[in-house]
Formats: structure tokens, C-alpha cells, sequence
């Protein structure tokens, strides 16, 4: 062990009423050894809690930065605190007579279930073991506790631990495994449970042979090398390959390290009047306020998370179809049952949240195991905080930060088509674990659900059950589905948190793993067969079924959380949109106006022929005059479009993007449909190549577009701008609200805003004569997406009445990467992070993030009331949604699905931000965004 001062602390006790630590050390002591603390010793708790210790996350730091060795003082606190649990307990570690076994267990301050090691019964040898029978009474439970050290030992310590990589990709644990059911099978056993004492005696001493034999080395008898094996294995743990894949995707700080927790051991597995389960103090699948558990009787706890027997309910509230028949915690252990309701009412009172809690009882004694905050999808998550807001449990601030953003995505899941629900039969039945419906092509393991996804097929991943080694395929996967398991199982747990479609326990099915199919009451559906699952239900059909959106309007609970949102919330929050649908989806989803509204949509898709075709006659055209008469055709199309947008919009600003993509985008190369064009134009296809020829750009992304094309051709410039202004002043006449914002797109110099300009003041006066109106409200404003117009905005907002920055084109000029070619090696960046986040997802703060804080100051020191807002597709990441109101933006603007996530976002940065300026007691540099809308008399003036 290595040198450190013994003045360090890096154990803290818990037992007896006591404990050296409380809730509030997680990131000292980990999220479980916080918990086990404050349940042993907070005044309102005091629980009971088997006595134990944390070894603190600081030790994790320590093993890796020192070779994998621990600070010299540790071994020291270790032993005083065991001395403690043995006065404690009235048991001896190592001791013959009267054994003290513990277990040890991993414990980030973040949860991360399943994700590193456990080991249970630490302490158990060949002499111990006499002392725990003579002691239980029980020589069957004794081998059976015997057994699962040997498996959990091996495989944690001596093979994964050692770094040592399994023969044919079978670990020890699976040898094992293997060897418990060939005994099963051959003696025609249903469970684990119906192994005769001979049975487990034979296999202890087998499995230490096979350990022996292909780890090369034996099984420790000495229960402080097991002991401080553990410890070292559970640290080990923290860089494992699945808890490495899962933080990755949780995006866990890989510095934080775990604790390690080890406690006194109690039994569940001592007989029938002993048990082990799981609970919710809320249902973690729906959010309903009910309580809510499994339990198996005479099991250990990973037996109830590992799906191998099917968990029986703890209440009637609890029953599902697998375990209705079997009876519940509440009518066969009454009492104990009692006490655990009364237990789960005091914890979720004391944390003001819901809890997941682990309770074993052994010999008719019951024992709190842990609790923590609990796993739960999006559904779940906002029912549970706007209800514990009602129940006044929770403040406003607390029961909006309760949802994270992207647990609304949840909400927004597609479902499976009740109509082809109707036709289609149900092959199989399971347990509703995750929301929504899914659909996929089926695979049998998490390697080939990767390597399917990475082809970029749509899978889903079929089990007996899941366990931590699949977490990478779980989440490649479009669902989950295994024939074992209850609500808490694996699956479930980290289904739930990612928010995943799954559905667990759906004995209805056969596996045949050797041949990859599985059977479903007669359907054989073999790997490649597409299913789908509904995961509100648990139905599984066979074949691919339409999906379609939910009505939001109808969940009471997302309504009253953005209701919520909205008193709290400071920035607006805008929708990208191309069609009056959009619009009206934005809308109805919150939206405070249109962030984006791209002209050159109505080119494409439904009804977008004749437009198409003028503008490709005006796009060849050799002449002004050709070019002017298709532009006049082509602007009734334009402002009829434009007009029943904003109609929808009845007021909020749309901010309508002039033409931005190079014309040659819009003229076909194909032989068949250019003959075709040449004969609708009447010119010959020399003439016609010759003319398309002549658009060719060697890079159109920094080519002929954007504004360039209105400076060019002054005359495309305006006919938008006409149609802009006729739409506007028309529903104004008609005693309608609209409110435009014309945005000039990739603009780099002030000149080009004010070349632009005296074409739409020009054009401005002439439809107020027109019209007959005094003066039609507007903004005139540019999109900021080129650096040097970040860098140059103190100029840029001498003419702009806005800046729209442009995150998608910014970024990519900023770093030198195209979105379209970075699928070759930006993985390889982001797994060797080389970058954090993929910049085009969220706002690379330090570098593109700079050029938009600089835009934004430096543009309000010219135009003090400037408004800012980004537009695009970050407008609906949380984080960048976050990074804008810090800046003082006046809005984020996104795809009309992602509208609730950003306004959840807006209003979880502006919690931050009065915590922060409370914690700091300063204002912040910026002016407070503004509620989105611009008044008239400022419309009016500005314009």
C-alpha cells in the first residue's frame, strides 16, 4: 500500500443509529454509501440498516493515479471499522464459530445499475462455513451462499479484475453458470431453489476445480485477500468496459470514480420465512403515487434484477399477468410488509422524491438494503413532478428540474397504429417495462444488434434476459425484449432510464438460440424477421406496423408541467417550419413564433410541380427580362404560401429566410428529365446544357448562394420581398395580426445587408402606397452563420434589426468539417475524445459558442435592442438551449417536435441562472432575454 498522512479520512462508518456521513457527501462517498448513511443515522430515518463502511471515491482517484495501489492508511481504517460491525453485529470476520460475511458493493455518485461489481458473502471458506451452519441451523443455505462467492469471486476478482480475456468468449461465470444447469437438467429441477444440499456441495467443489483449471489459479480461502480482493475488483470495476460504454452514453465524468460499500450480510435466502426484493415508493413505469415491488422468497438479491425466477408482487397493486398468481408480500408476511410501507412513506417524505429501495428479510426479521432516487421514463417522470407539486412535497424550481429535457422525447414517441393494432393478432404477451411503440429486424445478442445498427438496420434486441455485458447493444437497439424478468429486472432498470421501448417477462415466447429464431404460441420468427413491440401494453406483433404520433393534448400531466415551464421559463422558444402544418404542430406545441421559415420548400414534395418549373425557367434564363417574367409567375405560388403561414402564426414573428441554396440544386441532371424541361421551355438541350453547365460550382457550400444570389440578381430579391410585404399588408387589412422578419442568409459584410436593403425599402414603400397602409410591421435582420460576420457584427447591426445565427453552417465553417463526410471520423474523435460532443448536435462552446457570444455583445453595443436567436437544429439540444439564455438570447428556434424539449431547457437555464446569481449575488453581464414577442411601437419604430 502506499505512503499517505494518517490524517486522512477515507472511511466512514454507518450502523447503530449512527453514521459518519449524510445524503449530502454523494460525491464523496458515492450516491449508495450517501444513502446507507443517511438511512442508518439521520434523525428522522434511523432504519435499519446492516452496519457497514464506504471507502470513498477519493480512493478510486488514488488506485489509479498510484498503480492500482491503495493509500497505506486505508488498511488500518478498514479494520477499525470491521472491529466496529463485529461489536455491532456480535459476529467475528474470519471467525469459525460465529462468522461475520459481508458484502462488497460499487457505489458512483451517480447510479449507474448493473453497470460494476457486487460481491456477496465475503468471508466464506471451507472453516467458516462450519461456523454459519452451526449457526443458521441451514447446511443447505451455507453451500448455496458458498457457491455464489465462488461464482461472483471468480468472475469479478480473478478473471475480470485480472484482465485476463476468456477462452472463446466464454468467462468463467458462464462455465459455471453452466455447470448449475446441467445439474438442474439432469436431476429435472425447475429452480435453483430445488438443489438438495448434496447437490450444492458437489458443485462448490467443482466450480473450485474449473476455477482452478482454466483461471490457473485457486479459489482464496483467507477472508482478508477475498475481502481486499473485492475492494480492489469493485474499483477495477470503474473502467470496465460496460461501465465505461455506459457512462459514455449518460455522459458520467470519467473522473469521479465509485466508492465501494461493504456491509454486514443478511439473508434472504435462509428458508421460506426469509426473502429479498425490490420496491418503488411510486410506479416507476406510469408515475402513478402507489407502491410498487417484487420479492422472491429464499433468494439473494441479484436473484430478483437477474429475471431467473419470476419475482412475485408485493401488493395487489403490484400483480402483472406472470406473477398474478402468486402471493404477495403484503398477505403473506403481513407485518413485515407493514413496516416496509411505513419505511418507503418516510423515505419518500424525507427525500421529496421517488425511491428505489432494496430490502431483504431474513428469518421473519426485515432489513433496508438501500434506496435511491429511482430509475423512471419520461411518462413516469412528469406525472410524478407535477403531482408531488400539487401534493406540495416539491417547489415549482424543484418539479420542473425533475424532468430533463430529453425525457420529453419519451412523450413525443411514435405509438403503433391503433387501426393495424385492430387487424393485426398479438403473437406475444410480456410485461409493459418501456413506452411507445417500436420496430425493428430481430437479433439475439448485443454484438449483432451493434454491428446491425452500424449497417444502419433497425433493431430489436431479443433475450432470455439482459445483463450489464449488453448495455452497448441495449442501446443500439430500437427496443428490448426478453422472456424473463419482472418490472425491476435489468431490462427494465435501464430501459426505463434511457427511456427505451421494452417489454420483460414475456413467457410466451421460446428462444432457440442455436439456430436464431424464437417461437411465439406457433409464429416462428427467425434473426432478420421484423416485429413490433408496444411497450405501453406489452404486445408483441409479428411483422413491421405503422407507428404514429400520440396527442399530447390529451396527458393532463405534460399540460400542467408547461404550465409550470412557462411561469419559469424567460427565453422564447420558436419552431423551424416550411409548411402552414408545421407551423400549426408548433403551435399547438408551444411555440412563440417561427425561427425559421425556408422559402425554397415549396419546391419540393406535394403540389410543388409548377412552381418547380418556374423556377428552373427563371434559373436558366438568359436574360433579366426571361428572368423577371417567371419570377412574377412564380410569385403568386411564394405569397400564397408565405400569407397562409403567417395567418396561422396570428401574430408571432415569422422569420422568413430569403432563397439560400445554389440554383443548381433545383435543376435536374438526368438526361430523360432535362429532355423533358427542354421541351416545357422550348429551347434545345445544347442550349439547355450548355446554360445548366454554366451552374456547376466546384463548392457550392461557399458558392453562388444566399445573399449572393439577390446581389447578383437583384430581381429574386424582390419578388420575395413583394410577397412578404402584399401577404402582410393583405391580412392587415382583413383585421388579422401578422408580424414578418425578413433574414438575408450567409452575409459576411455590412455592405451586402445594406445593398439588400435599399431593394426591400424600395419595395416596402411601394405596398404601403399600394395598400393604402401608413406602414406594415417588419424586421429586416440576417443570419449570422459565416465567422467573419460574427467577428464583424458591430457593423453587421448598424443595418440588421436582428441576428439569426446559423449553428449548422457556423460550425461547419468553424471547424473545417462537413456534416454530410464526418460520419468517417468523428466516432473516432468522440471515442477518443478528442471532442466531447458532436459539434453538430450541441454547440461547441469553446470555439463556435465564442464567435455567437461575440456576435451577440458586439451587436448590441451598436443596437442595444437587437434580438438574437439561433435557428438551427441546436435550437432543440438542452444544452445549447442552456448556453443561449446564459448569453441573453431572445429566443432558440427548432424543429416543431423538439419545441416542448427546448422550453423545458429554457426553463431549467433560467432556474440555473437565479441559483448561480443567488450563490454569486451579482446580475448577470448580458441583458435578460425578453419574452420573444416585440412590441408594436418597437416593430413600428425599427421598421
Amino acid at each position: 500500500m502506499a505512503k499517505t498522512t494518517s490524517a486522512a479520512k477515507f472511511v466512514y462508518f454507518f450502523g447503530g443509529g449512527k453514521a459518519d456521513g449524510n445524503e449530502s457527501m454523494k460525491n464523496l462517498l458515492g450516491g449508495k454509501g450517501a444513502n446507507l448513511a443517511e438511512m442508518a443515522g439521520h434523525p428522522n430515518l434511523r432504519l435499519p440498516v446492516p452496519p457497514g463502511f464506504t471507502i470513498t471515491t477519493e480512493v478510486c482517484t488514488w488506485y489509479y493515479q498510484n498503480n492500482k495501489t491503495f493509500p497505506q492508511v486505508l488498511q488500518k481504517q478498514v479494520a477499525e471499522s470491521i472491529h466496529r460491525m463485529e461489536k455491532l453485529t456480535g459476529k467475528t470476520f474470519g471467525d469459525i464459530t460465529n462468522p461475520l460475511l459481508v458484502s462488497v458493493r460499487s457505489g458512483a455518485r451517480k447510479s449507474m445499475p448493473g453497470m460494476m461489481e457486487t460481491i456477496l458473502n465475503v468471508g466464506l471458506n471451507e472453516q467458516t462455513i462450519k461456523g454459519l451452519i452451526a449457526r443458521s441451523g441451514d447446511e443447505r443455505f451455507a453451500y448455496d451462499a458458498y457457491r455464489r462467492l465462488i461464482m461472483m469471486y471468480a468472475d469479478v476478482v480473478m478473471e475480470k479484475a485480472a484482465g485476463i480475456e476468456p477462452k472463446n468468449g466464454k468467462g468463467i461465470r458462464k462455465l459455471l453458470d453452466e455447470k448449475l444447469e446441467k445439474v438442474k437438467q439432469s436431476k429435472g429441477y425447475f429452480s435453483d431453489t430445488d438443489l438438495t444440499v448434496g447437490d450444492l456441495k458437489a458443485l462448490v467443489k467443482e466450480y473450485k476445480a474449473t476455477v482452478l483449471k482454466v483461471l490457473g489459479k485457486a479459489f482464496p480461502e483467507d477472508p482478508n485477500e477475498q475481502l481486499w480482493g473485492g475492494i480492489g475488483a469493485v474499483f477495477a470495476s470503474w473502467n470496465g468496459r460496460r461501465a465505461i460504454e455506459y457512462r459514455r452514453i449518460e455522459k458520467i465524468p470519467d473522473d469521479w470514480g465509485t466508492a465501494v460499500n461493504i456491509q454486514a450480510m443478511v439473508f434472504g435466502n435462509m428458508g421460506n420465512d426469509s426473502a429479498t426484493g425490490v420496491a418503488f415508493t411510486r410506479n416507476p413505469g406510469n408515475g402513478e403515487n402507489r407502491f410498487y415491488g417484487e420479492y422472491l422468497v429464499n433468494a439473494q438479491g441479484e436473484d430478483v434484477v437477474a429475471g431467473i425466477r419470476t419475482p412475485a408482487p408485493v401488493n395487489e397493486y403490484s400483480k402483472n399477468p406472470q406473477s398474478e398468481h402468486l402471493p404477495t408480500l403484503e398477505k403473506r408476511m403481513p407485518q413485515l410488509y407493514k413496516e416496509l410501507y411505513t419505511y418507503q412513506k418516510r423515505l419518500e417524505k424525507h427525500y421529496k422524491d421517488m425511491q428505489d429501495i432494496e430490502f431483504t428479510i431474513e428469518k421473519g426479521t426485515l432489513y433496508m438494503l438501500q434506496c435511491r432516487v429511482g430509475k423512471r421514463n419520461g411518462i413516469a417522470a412528469v406525472r410524478m413532478a407535477t403531482e408531488m407539486y400539487s401534493e406540495k412535497l416539491i417547489d415549482i424550481h424543484t418539479a420542473i428540474k425533475r424532468v430533463a429535457p430529453n425525457q420529453l422525447i419519451e412523450l413525443l414517441l411514435p405509438m403503433i397504429d391503433p387501426k393495424a393494432e385492430q387487424v393485426n393478432p398479438v403473437i406475444a404477451k410480456g410485461l409493459p417495462a418501456g413506452p411507445g411503440g417500436a420496430k425493428g429486424r430481430v437479433v439475439f445478442s448485443s454484438a449483432e444488434a451493434v454491428e446491425w445498427a452500424h449497417r444502419g438496420e433497425k433493431v430489436v434486441l431479443v433475450r432470455e434476459e439482459t445483463s450489464p455485458e449488453d448495455v452497448d447493444g441495449m442501446h443500439k437497439s430500437q427496443a428490448i425484449l426478453t422472456t424473463k424478468g419482472g418490472m425491476t429486472s435489468h431490462a427494465a432498470l435501464v430501459a426505463r432510464g434511457w427511456g427505451k421501448c421494452c417489454i420483460v417477462g414475456c413467457g410466451d415466447i421460446e428462444i432457440h438460440q442455436e439456430n436464431k429464431t424464437f417461437r411465439a404460441n406457433g409464429t416462428l420468427i427467425k434473426e432478420g424477421d421484423w416485429i413490433t413491440l408496444n411497450g405501453t401494453k406489452g404486445f408483441v406483433y409479428e411483422g413491421s406496423l405503422p407507428l404514429v404520433d400520440i396527442d399530447l393534448d390529451k396527458n393532463q400531466s405534460y399540460n400542467d408541467l408547461m404550465k409550470l415551464v412557462s411561469k419559469v421559463k424567460v427565453m422564447a422558444v420558436r419552431t423551424n417550419a416550411e409548411t402552414p402544418h408545421d407551423a400549426e404542430q408548433g403551435l399547438r406545441f408551444g411555440a412563440e413564433g417561427i425561427g425559421l421559415f425556408r422559402t425554397e420548400h415549396m419546391f419540393y414534395g406535394e403540389n410543388s410541380e409548377q412552381p418547380l418549373f418556374l423556377l428552373r425557367k427563371m434559373i436558366v434564363s438568359k436574360t433579366a427580362k426571361e428572368r423577371k417574367t417567371a419570377l412574377n409567375d412564380l410569385f403568386v405560388f411564394v405569397k400564397k404560401d408565405i400569407k397562409a403561414t403567417l395567418e396561422v402564426m396570428k401574430g408571432y414573428p415569422v422569420t422568413i429566410r430569403l432563397l439560400d441554396p445554389p440554383l443548381h440544386e433545383f435543376v435536374p441532371h438526368d438526361s430523360a428529365k432535362l429532355h423533358e424541361l427542354s421541351r416545357e421551355l422550348g429551347i434545345s438541350m445544347s442550349l439547355l446544357r450548355r446554360r445548366v453547365l454554366a451552374l456547376h460550382e466546384n463548392n457550392p457550400m461557399l458558392g453562388h448562394r444566399g445573399v449572393r444570389l439577390g446581389i447578383s440578381y437583384p430581381e429574386i430579391t424582390e419578388m420575395q420581398v413583394r410577397a412578404i410585404f402584399e401577404a402582410t399588408a393583405e391580412l392587415l387589412k382583413d383585421g388579422k395580426k401578422a408580424f414578418s422578419e425578413i433574414m438575408v442568409p450567409v452575409t459576411c459584410t455590412v455592405n451586402e445587408l445594406t445593398h439588400q436593403k435599399k431593394i426591400v425599402d424600395r419595395v416596402y414603400k411601394e405596398v404601403c402606397e399600394n395598400k393604402g397602409l401608413a406602414a406594415i410591421p417588419y424586421l429586416y435582420g440576417t443570419m449570422i452563420e459565416i465567422p467573419r460576420a460574427a467577428i464583424k457584427a458591430d457593423h453587421m447591426a448598424e443595418v440588421a434589426d436582428f441576428f439569426s445565427f446559423g449553428t449548422n453552417d457556423l460550425t461547419q465553417m468553424s471547424f473545417g468539417f462537413s456534416r454530410d463526410d464526418i460520419g468517417g471520423f468523428l466516432p473516432v474523435y468522440l471515442d477518443e475524445k478528442l471532442l466531447h460532443d458532436d459539434p453538430f448536435q450541441t454547440i461547441d462552446q469553446e470555439g463556435v459558442g465564442l464567435l455567437i457570444r461575440m456576435g451577440t455583445e458586439k451587436g448590441r453595443k451598436t443596437k442595444p435592442h437587437l434580438k438574437v436567436g439561433i435557428c438551427g437544429e441546436h435550437g432543440g439540444d438542452a444544452e445549447s438551449v442552456k448556453f443561449c439564455h446564459r448569453i441573453g438570447m431572445n429566443y432558440v428556434s427548432c424543429s416543431p417536435f423538439r419545441v416542448p424539449i427546448a422550453r423545458l431547457a429554457a426553463a431549467h437555464a433560467a432556474i440555473e441562472d437565479a441559483e448561480t446569481s443567488a450563490k454569486n449575488k451579482s446580475k448577470p453581464a448580458l441583458p435578460a432575454p425578453t419574452n420573444g414577442k416585440v412590441s408594436k411601437k418597437h416593430r413600428l419604430a425599427i421598421s
